[in-house]
């Protein structure tokens, strides 16, 4: 008896999928739920499990092609059970002690296993310190980058001399100064990023205008109340539930800048879904918090926590990162000191966040020490009139100067 795997219901308005790569080859012995295969789509990569034990018979769509729902990709053959059996046997006496101490999901033990990893000697980033499968990925890239790489010469020509990277890229040497390049594919999400962002600087009346805040009042608060909200929330008090908060008070206030245009209309939006951009290993995604003028901050930084354990492993859904109505986005993690933000299409504004740096201000008449953030609003000016954009910032600003009124709700 042979059983189908085929493409999974793809993600409403997601056309089709790229297929990254196999896990399995024919004649492997697979188990119930082991991942057969990655399938890229615009947003999230999606795993196909096996729906049974087996073996793989049949692969019938190969690395780097396009399937839409519904297309046949490979066959397992009737029920392999000893072989299966066996499989499982030898695994789990090599690694007994490791399966023991150390959780692992199907596609992570699949990792160590062919690759023969110790995953004690790697670091987790996931739930509880679980092992993700970009975890494993990034201990072997680490790992492959730490060998060095031969290249021959003679004399008086050099050799040239072609490196594998991967299945498909490479590394080739320039033969006269042995000068190396690397030519890659673009992902799907990148290219999809790089659309989007085409897209907000043809079609939108895109201008940036900025202010500063002190940040002296939000971190006392957080100095003073860090311990007593970890100790009952479970989770950081960080900046962005700050941010969250500040800024659904301004959209609520002006609210064209919480809405879209859609051809020749004008869409208000009466709830506030924010989208935190996220750099995740395939690249910059925004999921978004849905209703987040509903939550409290411990709500908001838990959904914050949870977005950034599942951009590193990847298991994002597509829900969460579609839609919408205002963004932000953190640069100054990275030591941004200033920029201008891109718009999110089809939202109408973007608001970027920088780092914080002692900066000498004057107050009372006074020179003083203060941590000062530059922030940055992009907006679409053919929505958003400039004066309304300079009060949405100046709202922000007061907001975070004065944490108070975001608490009282005044």
């Amino acid at each position: 008896m042979s059983i189908e795997i085929r493409v999974p219901t793809l993600p409403e308005s997601v056309a089709d999928a790229t297929l990254i790569s196999w896990h399995k080859q024919v004649g492997d012995s697979v188990q119930q739920d082991d991942n057969l295969v990655d399938l890229e789509t615009d947003k999230v990569v999606l795993e196909v499990p096996a729906p049974v034990s087996g073996v793989l018979s049949e692969i019938i769509v190969q690395d780097g092609s396009t399937v839409k729902n519904g297309d046949l990709l490979a066959m397992i053959s009737g029920s392999d059970t000893e072989a299966v059996d066996k499989e499982s046997a030898v695994a789990s006496e090599a690694h007994a002690t490791v399966q023991s101490d150390i959780p692992l999901s199907p596609a992570v033990r699949r990792i160590i296993f062919e690759s023969d990893l110790d995953p004690a000697l790697i670091t987790g980033t996931g739930k509880g310190g679980r092992l993700t499968k970009t975890d494993v990925q990034d201990y072997l890239n680490k790992k492959t980058a730490a060998k060095p790489i031969a290249v021959k010469a003679s004399r008086p020509e050099p050799v040239v001399e072609t490196v594998p990277l991967s299945v498909d890229t490479e590394t080739q040497l320039d033969s006269r100064s042995a000068r190396p390049e690397q030519r890659v594919p673009m992902t799907r999400l990148r290219a999809k990023v790089a659309e989007r962002l085409l897209q907000a600087q043809q079609n939108a009346a895109m201008l940036t205008t900025f202010n500063e805040v002190n940040m002296q009042s939000v971190i006392d608060l957080r100095q003073q109340y860090q311990e007593r909200f970890s100790n009952k929330h479970g989770v950081k008090l960080g900046f962005m539930s700050f941010f969250i908060k500040a800024s659904i008070e301004a959209l609520k206030r002006f609210p064209a800048i919480n809405a879209s245009i859609d051809g020749e209309d004008i869409i208000y939006h009466g709830y506030y879904d924010v989208g935190i951009a996220v750099a995740s290993p395939r690249g910059l995604i925004v999921p978004v918090l849905r209703d987040a003028d509903q939550l409290d901050f411990a709500g908001i930084e838990k959904n914050i926590v949870d977005f950034g354990e599942k951009s590193k492993a990847g298991t994002l859904s597509y829900e969460e990162l579609n839609g919408g109505t205002f963004t932000i986005t953190n640069g100054g993690i990275f030591g941004s000191m200033l920029s201008t933000p891109i718009l999110n299409p089809p939202q109408c504004a973007i608001l970027g966040m920088h780092a914080i740096t002692e900066r000498p201000v004057v107050e009372n008449g006074e020179i003083v020490i203060r941590p000062i953030m530059y922030l940055a609003l992009s907006y679409d000016h053919r929505l958003v009139d400039g004066r309304d954009a300079v009060q949405f910032l100046v709202a922000i600003k007061e907001g975070l100067e004065s944490p108070a009124h975001l608490l009282l709700n005044i």
